[in-house]
């Protein structure tokens, strides 16, 4: 065969990531508040497409003959309320043999925290944030009149001039009324601690120095930079930084701007004179206290076992956050975007969660009235091109809410002994388990679980918690759940006595005695990841 350039023509198939698809493939992994941040901002870009809020969309959104509703139901309409059913649980392996139904409902980790803080401020009464306390002042300062007749409106008034319907205190019975505007703003931690830095300091320069440093609080009250940073940053003196920085740990809350617990921890033992040589070398050993080693404690702070009991409920009376107190942040909750409910015939009932997802439709009179006024090819591309846009991003979003739903369905059907007992019969399962069973792609399956909740009778969980490994079986059987064994340790440490402390390789043995093989290391891991001190800490605090 001669070597010499030629040309050929050949016919092949290949997948092409066209825009398109890289959008849906796209929308497929977003959150909830992502992909309404997404569709949002495509409501913005393209004039053909609308919000519908309820069921009452407009006729003439989709076209006269109001268009084929499938691609509608990505905004979670009825074509997903109905759901999915799974059949009666325990008819598959492993969901009949239970002993019975697990009344701990778990919705996952329970482990402790070695976090010193944690521990130190476990024990700490707060007082209410006093939010109940500003309503109360502000509907008082609402409804409050020199008499009886100025807190009530004249009727003939409200029904006479109409400027006195919007003013006095008769508008306070009015439609327009909103009582949430009289309550107050949440003071929060920098406002607080600045007001008071006004009239701590007078001299410019430190201003600048303390407003740098209120800047750098966190949330805790704590200030997480470093003198020498703030320094270069604003061509100051160290020692200057640090003078200020003195100054401004006296401001209430006792506590703030300390650079960690111990030195939060003494402000306010200073401030209440009660920080003395022993009480310092406890600071300064502050991680035995976590540890729970009292021994240890006696002999550095020099104390008996009456003192250093004394010493201790005293740290815990303090607040190793001070400034958790001041404009505390607004949790974003947790919204499911599948519910599962027990179904009447004893199996499961899978839905999407409608009201967490856009809901967008095409408006096809808008754009054949459009059409018509397009002056040249420019702007008929421009529509075009929305057009495609907008079908695309309706399709999309149904595609996606079909896809979630079917993943949702085989997690169901292949955990439905732990929605019926409990965590500890929890499947191992993977990835390419749902993907064979749904037909699609491993990395589709994945892209779905991700920020991804299902709702169901035992708690909100990830879709990801669902996939665990497996750890063999020491009997031949089937083998166990990551997940499960965890629960197994949590269930034997929580049920030990302070007399018999459970060490990591008498897990071993008792778990290998109820059919787990599981190797020492393994255990440490689970312990670890389930925030469970060692043997010796446990030892050491159920003497106490």
């Amino acid at each position: 065969m001669a070597i010499a350039p030629r040309l050929e023509v050949r016919q092949s198939q290949s997948l092409v990531m066209t825009p398109q698809l890289m959008q849906a493939i796209k929308l497929l992994q977003l959150s909830n508040l992502d992909l309404v941040a997404y569709v949002d901002a495509e409501l913005e870009r393209n004039p053909l497409l609308e919000r519908t809020e309820g069921e009452d969309a407009p006729a003439d959104a989709n076209g006269a003959d109001g268009r084929d509703r499938d691609e509608t139901s990505a905004s979670g309409r009825d074509d997903f309320s109905g759901g999915e059913t799974i059949g009666e649980p325990g008819t598959r392996e492993g969901g009949g043999d239970a002993a019975g139904p697990d009344q701990g409902g778990q919705s996952g980790d329970e482990g402790g925290s070695d976090d010193t803080a944690e521990w130190i401020g476990a024990e700490i009464d707060r007082e209410p944030g006093g939010v109940a306390e500003k309503l109360d002042t502000d509907f008082e300062n609402v409804y409050q009149g020199d008499s009886q007749a100025d807190a009530i409106p004249d009727p003939g008034a409200l029904a006479g001039d109409p400027w006195q319907q919007g003013g006095g205190r008769g508008a306070g019975l009015s439609e327009d009324y909103n009582l949430e505007s009289f309550i107050a703003e949440e003071e929060t931690l920098a406002d607080h601690v600045s007001a008071q830095m006004t009239l701590l300091l007078s001299d410019p320069a430190d201003r600048l120095i303390a407003g740098n440093l209120i800047d750098n609080l966190d949330e805790a009250g704590y200030l997480r930079t470093d003198i020498d940073e703030v320094a270069e940053r604003l061509g100051a003196e160290p020692d200057r930084v640090a003078a200020v920085l003195a100054q401004l740990q006296t401001l209430e809350p006792i506590g703030v701007f300390a650079r960690n617990l111990a030195e939060c921890l003494r402000l306010q033992l200073q401030d209440k004179n009660r920080y003395d040589p022993a009480m310092a070398a406890l600071l300064d050993n502050i991680e035995l206290l976590a540890k729970r080693d009292m021994s240890a404690l006696k002999k550095l702070c020099r104390v008996d076992d009456e003192d250093l009991t004394e010493m201790i409920q005293e740290i815990r009376a303090l607040n190793p956050r001070p400034g958790s107190a001041f404009g505390s942040v607004l949790v974003q909750p947790m919204v499911p975007d599948v519910i599962v409910r027990p179904g009447p015939d004893g199996g499961w009932t899978i839905e999407l969660n409608s009201e967490n997802l856009p809901k967008v439709l095409v408006n096809q009179t808008y754009y054949a009235t459009v059409q018509k006024t397009a002056r040249d090819e420019t702007e008929k591309a421009y529509l075009t091109d929305c057009l495609q846009t907008a079908n695309w991003l309706v399709k999309s979003l149904d595609q996606r809410a079909k896809t979630i739903l079917k993943v949702a369905t085989e997690i169901v059907r292949q955990q439905d002994a732990f929605l019926t007992y409990g965590v500890q019969h929890l499947r191992p399962l993977n990835l390419r388990t749902i993907a064979d069973a749904i037909g699609m792609h491993e990395s589709t399956v994945s892209r779905v679980t991700s920020n991804k909740y299902m709702a169901t009778n035992r708690g909100i969980f990830e879709f990801k918690y669902f996939f665990t490994s497996a750890i063999a079986s020491s009997e031949g059987g089937d083998a166990h759940s990551a997940e499960a064994v965890r629960h197994r340790i949590r269930q034997m440490i929580d049920q030990e006595s302070p007399s018999a402390i459970l060490s990591d390789d008498t897990i071993v043995t008792m778990l290998k005695a109820a059919g787990i093989d599981i190797a020492r290391r393994t255990v440490a891991k689970y312990r670890e990841s389930l925030r469970i001190p060692s043997s010796v800490q446990r030892r050491r605090e159920k003497r106490q």
